[in-house]
C-alpha cells in the first residue's frame, strides 16, 4: 500500500516570489518564506486502555527579513495573497529598516516537491493497526513476569511538508515522513518500583513495523524494569566507564555537539570556541554530524533554510575540524552553510541545530574493552542530563547500568549520575569497539524549540569519570 506522490508545491513560486519582493522593499538586504504543511497521529495505551487517540494539522508560514544585524520575523496560518503581503510588511517592518527598494526575484528551480522515503504512508493505515500494535506491545510486556504491573506504549506518527524561497534565488522544499513506537514497563519488587523504556523511530513510514518487532521492544523494555529490581545502589567515586552501542550517544550531543554550533560559538558561550585545528580529544575520536542518513530519526533532504542536508565532520582523528553552521552565521563569517537550520514549525526563526550525531566506530573489540576492565561501570543506556556549554561540565543519569568486576559484567546498579566534563571525556576515551549502534529517538530543545534528532555510538571506554552513587 503506498500513494501517488504529490509534487505540487504548497504554494505557487509566483505567489513566494511577489511576498518576498514586498518585504524586500523597505530595504532589506534579505527575505525567506518558509511554509509548513505538517500532519500527524499519536495514539496512547494506558493500563491496557486506549487513553488517546489523535491526530493534528498544523500549515502556515514564517518570513524571515534581514537588514544589518536586525531579524524582523512574522508568521501567519493564511497563505493566501492578502495574508502573506501582511506578514512580509510585519516581519519587514520589525527589521526597522528604512528606504525603498523594488528588488526582483528569479528562482533557480520550479519548486516541485521531492517524493517522501516511505513506502506504506501512515496516513494510508488505519487506526485500527495502530492500535493493534500498542495491544500487542501491552500484552507481550504483561505476559513477562507478574512483577510487570504497569505498561504504557505510544505510537507516533506524521508527515511534513516544507518548502523555502528566499531573496537569493533559492527554492527547495521537503516531505518528511516519520514514525515512531515506544513501550514503558513499571516492575513492582520489595525494594519498590523500577521502570524500562524501549523505543525507535525512524524517518520513513508504516513499512518499519514489517522490520520492527513491537512484542521483542516490549519484552526488553519489561526485562529492563525487571532486572533493575535487583540492582544494587551505584558506586561512587572516579573510575572507568564503558558505555554500550548506542548508550551513550547523548552524552556526546549534549557534552559536545552543542558546543559546536557556530550560535553558541559566536556567543562565546562554548569551550570550543577558537580551537579550530586543535587537537580536543584522543586521535582515535572521530564526531560526525550527519543530517543524510538513511531512514534515521534526524534525517532530512533540506533544512529548515533550504539548503541540502550534509555529512559534517567535527572532530577527525582527534582534531576539531569544524562546526555546524546556519545560514546567519555562516554568511558572517564567510562560510558555506552546513545544512543545520532548523526550526520546530513556521511559528519559529532557524537556528543552528544538530541532526544524527554519533562517534565513528574503531577498531577494538567490544568484549575485550569490558575484560581489561578490572573494575567499573558499564552503561548500556544513559538517560536525561544537564550540559554547562560554557565550560562543557556535565550530569547524566543511568537508566541502564551495570559493575564491572574483573573484567565481567555483574550487578545492575541503580541511581546513578555520570559527571564529567565534556573536553576532558573526549581526552579520555582510551578504547572504541567496532559495534556502532545508533541510540533511541530524541528531541533535542534549545531557546525553546524541540527538534527530532538521533545519537550513536560504538562500545567505548572513558578511562575516568565521576560515578556519583549512593552506595557507601
Amino acid at each position: 500500500m503506498s500513494t501517488q506522490h504529490d509534487a505540487r508545491p504548497l504554494l505557487d513560486p509566483a505567489l513566494l516570489q511577489e511576498t518576498i519582493e514586498t518585504a524586500l522593499q523597505s530595504g532589506a538586504t534579505f527575505a525567506e518564506v518558509f511554509v509548513e504543511d505538517k500532519r500527524s497521529t499519536s495514539a496512547v495505551l494506558d493500563d491496557s486502555k486506549i487513553e488517546e487517540l489523535t491526530s493534528g494539522r498544523r500549515r502556515g508560514a514564517g518570513i524571515r527579513v534581514i537588514l544589518g544585524e536586525t531579524t524582523g520575523f512574522a508568521h501567519t496560518a493564511d497563505l493566501s495573497p492578502e495574508g502573506l503581503q501582511t506578514a512580509a510588511r510585519a516581519a519587514a517592518a520589525a527589521a526597522q529598516s528604512a528606504g525603498n527598494s523594488n528588488k526582483s526575484v528569479a528562482f533557480a528551480s520550479d519548486g516541485s516537491m521531492p517524493a517522501p522515503v516511505a513506502a506504506v504512508m501512515p496516513d494510508q493505515v488505519s487506526g485500527s493497526q495502530k492500535v493493534a500494535l500498542l495491544q500487542k506491545a501491552d500484552q507481550a510486556a504483561r505476559g513477562f513476569q507478574a512483577a510487570i504491573t504497569q505498561v504504557s506504549a505510544h505510537y507516533a506518527d506524521s508527515r511534513r511538508r516544507i518548502q523555502i524561497a528566499n531573496s537569493e534565488g533559492l527554492l527547495a522544499g521537503d516531505d518528511q515522513v516519520r514514525t515512531l513506537f515506544a513501550v514503558s514497563c513499571v516492575a513492582q519488587g520489595d525494594l519498590g518500583r523500577q521502570t524500562g523504556r524501549q523505543s525507535m523511530g525512524h524517518t520513513v513510514g508504516f513499512e518499519i513495523f514489517d522490520s520492527v518487532d513491537v512484542e521483542s521492544m516490549a519484552l526488553q523494555a519489561a526485562q529492563r524494569a525487571y532486572t533493575k529490581l535487583s540492582a544494587v545502589p551505584a558506586p561512587s567515586g572516579e573510575m572507568p566507564v564503558v558505555v554500550g552501542p548506542g548508550g551513550g550517544g547523548v552524552l556526546f550531543h549534549e557534552a559536545c555537539g552543542h558546543g559546536l554550533e557556530a550560535d553558541i560559538i559566536a556567543k562565546s558561550a562554548s569551550v570550543f570556541a577558537g580551537r579550530r585545528g586543535e587537537m580536543v580529544a584522543n586521535p582515535m575520536v572521530t564526531l560526525v554530524d550527519d543530517g543524510t542518513m538513511a531512514g534515521e530519526w534526524g534525517r532530512y533532504g533540506v533544512d529548515d533554510e533550504g539548503h541540502l542536508a550534509q555529512r559534517n565532520v567535527l572532530i577527525e582523528n582527534g582534531v576539531l575540524t569544524d562546526y555546524m553552521w546556519d545560514y546567519l552565521r555562516a554568511t558572517k563569517e564567510g562560510r558555506p552553510c552546513s545544512g543545520n537550520g532548523r526550526r520546530e514549525s513556521y511559528q519559529h526563526l532557524p537556528m543552528v541545530r544538530m541532526t544524527n550525531t554519533f562517534l565513528e566506530p574503531g577498531p577494538d573489540d567490544p568484549a575485550e574493552i569490558i575484560a581489561s576492565t578490572d573494575h567499573g561501570v558499564y552503561v548500556a543506556q544513559l538517560g536525561g542530563g544537564q550540559v554547562n556549554t560554557v565550560t562543557g561540565d556535565f550530569v547524566f543519569g543511568m537508566t541502564e547500568a551495570y559493575l564491572i568486576e574483573n573484567g565481567e559484567l555483574t550487578s545492575p546498579i541503580r541511581d546513578g549520575n555520570l559527571i564529567g566534563n565534556g573536553p576532558q571525556t573526549l581526552q579520555d576515551i582510551d578504547a572504541i569497539a567496532g559495534d556502532f549502534a545508533m541510540g533511541s529517538p530524541g528531541t533535542c530543545g534549545k531557546d525553546g524549540q524541540g527538534v527530532p534528532v538521533g545519537d550513536g555510538t560504538p562500545t567505548l571506554r572513558v578511562a575516568r569519570l565521576t560515578v556519583g552513587g549512593t552506595a557507601a
